[in-house]
């Protein structure tokens, strides 16, 4: 994994935590969370993402690997990879918003450039 944020979860929970939002934020664009959460999920998808730019079979298994959904997987490679082609990091933004009401967390957008 990308960054060392436990985020108050066990190893396989969080895993599958990330998994689910980066497969979330690729197939609808844009998602609400924590900035902690944002973080993680943003370092995971421009991997993802830099992985679907080269379209070669052993890149498309890792993709198929870790995102949950196959129909996201060809979106992925695509519409969204060949957006980036001469792009050199930097796929996703947040965008900070108020605190959350019940724990005063803060929360952000987060979507793809």
């Amino acid at each position: 994994m990308p960054g060392i944020r436990k985020l108050g979860r066990a190893t396989d929970v969080r895993d599958a935590m990330l998994r689910n939002m980066v497969t979330s934020l690729l197939e609808k664009g844009k998602i609400e969370t924590t900035v902690t959460r944002a973080k993680e999920v943003r370092s995971m998808t421009e991997k993802m993402i830099t992985n679907a730019k080269d379209d070669s079979l052993y890149n498309k298994r890792r993709t198929f690997a870790y995102i949950t959904k196959e129909a996201v997987v060809k979106k992925l490679f695509d519409e969204i990879a060949p957006k980036y082609k001469d792009v050199n990091g930097g796929y996703c933004r947040i965008i900070m918003t108020t605190a959350r009401r019940g724990d005063a967390a803060q929360m952000c957008f987060l979507e793809l450039v």
